[in-house]
């Protein structure tokens, strides 16, 4: 039986910062484990033993992060048995496995373009993942899964501990942080490894042989990246076609917000950005401003509100929204409205791409676009825009918004998943910490950025309000840890 005082969990990702980062979730695999690990030491009668597993990827880093090698096995496949090498290594004393083999080490890229083999890179990890438990003689009390990548560990622990003492007191906690990538091709991969499809569970048959869904099926637990994320995933709109399945299972979903690494997101201290600031002088905030319109080729004026979109150009960003309302703006009869300056930073979508290349050429005065990956630049933006645009169509959780509100840059965003979780909306709270807008049209948008550009002109004093009870926000990953730590916890009791 498990141990009360003693937790074993075993947290699974594709990536995790630093050793190497693609997306958001980098960061979560990066920073969470070290959060809960962190916990042992406030904690009187729980000891927590976490270790992290991500791929060996050809492209992790290391030189930087030297690793060993502790073991290695075959997995079992019906078109042959593949080797798998694991290396071990420790971050800020967090046990860290990476797991090698020919799926893994023949694709380059986090995320392969070519599906079919993504499909057989994480299945392979997956079983990988729990075939090293076993060959650490380590049964873990946990099993915490992420995304699709993950996902066909919990379906094989859910087949395997029925049978299996090795496994017979292990849980199951799958997180979602972005539903609409299902493990669509997975399928030959599932069957290779001998997974058999779920043909009489209440999953629709379509997603009998995805990896997302048949560990959804299995999950114990499956805990969406905001608690707004866990209740929309029920609805048609957001559910990617498995909202019937999810109100089946509601019982066994929850939503915790992830959390934000606040010593490296930190205005006081960040050696990326011109002046430093905190609460108590945020008057020094006006310097990085000026810096960032000389620097975006913009006049250089403090009076003149500077929005800013620091994105991934995707569709589900609501990059499109956000080039129709300003140009609704930047033609408006209304003088005020016409008075900003906006600037674009990221890659993605080149038909986006090409749609705020053009909104710049057409107000090179007033419109700035950087069509790149630059971390240095985002700082500064953060550092010194008034508010930043976050249209999204949805989002689980967003990080953006956090290290914004953090930074004492405004918010303005849809009010969906974590955004509506995160942001209070000024024009209905006294506690405002930005601007949210319900309408999912760029009319919506249009009126949010009039209401902030009245306020940040008008009202400068409110402004700044809003500015601190956005700073004074809690984001930090100690309370998401501790949250999933009391989930572990409920579970392992179970």
């Amino acid at each position: 039986m498990p141990n009360p005082t003693r937790l074993n969990v075993l947290f699974m990702a594709s990536e995790a910062d630093p050793l190497i980062k693609v997306g958001g979730l980098g960061d979560v695999a990066g920073s969470l484990p070290r959060a809960i690990k962190a916990l042992n030491s406030s904690s009187d009668n729980l000891s927590v033993d976490i270790r992290l597993v991500i791929p060996y990827h050809p492209k992790i880093r290391k030189g930087i992060y030297p690793s060993k090698q502790v073991a290695e096995f075959q997995v079992h496949s019906t078109e042959g048995d593949i080797l798998a090498k694991i290396f071990s290594l420790e971050i800020d004393g967090l046990p860290v496995y990476l797991i090698g083999g020919t799926p893994i080490d023949q694709e380059p890229a986090v995320y392969s373009v070519d599906l079919k083999a993504d499909g057989y890179k994480y299945v392979f990890f997956s079983l990988a993942c729990l075939a090293l438990a076993k060959e650490l003689d380590w049964k873990p009390d946990i099993l915490h899964a992420n995304d699709w990548h993950t996902a066909a560990a919990v379906y094989s622990l859910g087949l395997q501990r029925l049978s299996d003492a090795f496994f017979s007191h292990t849980a199951s906690v799958l997180t979602i942080h972005n539903l609409p990538y299902l493990g669509s091709m997975t399928a030959p991969a599932l069957e290779a490894f001998e997974l058999p499809p779920a043909d009489n569970s209440d999953l629709p048959p379509w997603a009998q042989n995805m990896a997302l869904p048949l560990g959804l099926l299995s999950a114990d637990s499956v805990v969406a990246v905001s608690p707004s994320y866990a209740k929309e995933i029920l609805t048609e709109d957001f559910g990617s076609g498995l909202h019937t399945f999810l109100r089946a299972h509601r019982e066994k979903i929850t939503g915790i917000l992830n959390g934000l690494d606040i010593e490296h997101w930190d205005p006081s201290s960040d050696a990326e950005i011109p002046s430093n600031f905190t609460l108590d002088n945020l008057d020094a905030r006006v310097a990085n401003k000026s810096t960032l319109q000389y620097k975006m080729g913009l006049e250089v004026n403090a009076q003149i509100p500077l929005l800013a979109m620091v994105t991934r150009m995707d569709p589900q960003k609501g990059v499109d929204l956000a080039v129709t309302a300003l140009r609704q703006l930047l033609v408006s009869n209304d003088t005020n409205d016409r008075q900003f300056q906006a600037v674009f930073l990221g890659t993605g979508n080149p038909r986006l791409e090409d749609s705020v290349r053009q909104l710049e050429q057409d107000y090179p005065r007033q419109i700035c676009a950087r069509i790149l990956y630059d971390e240095r630049l985002s700082r500064l933006i953060y550092a010194g825009a008034d508010a930043l645009l976050m249209p999204s169509r949805y989002e689980p959780c967003g990080l953006s918004q956090m290290i914004a509100m953090r930074y004492g840059c405004v918010p303005i965003a849809h009010a969906t998943g974590g955004l509506s979780d995160t942001i209070q909306d000024a024009s209905t709270s006294n506690l405002g910490s930005g601007f949210l807008f319900m309408n999912l049209q760029s009319g919506g948008l249009v009126d949010a950025i009039h209401r902030a550009i009245i306020v940040y002109t008008r009202f400068p004093h409110e402004w700044q309000k809003i500015q601190i009870h956005g700073m004074q926000q809690d984001f930090s990953w100690d309370r998401s840890a501790q949250e999933y730590l009391q989930h572990y916890q409920l579970l392992s009791v179970k």
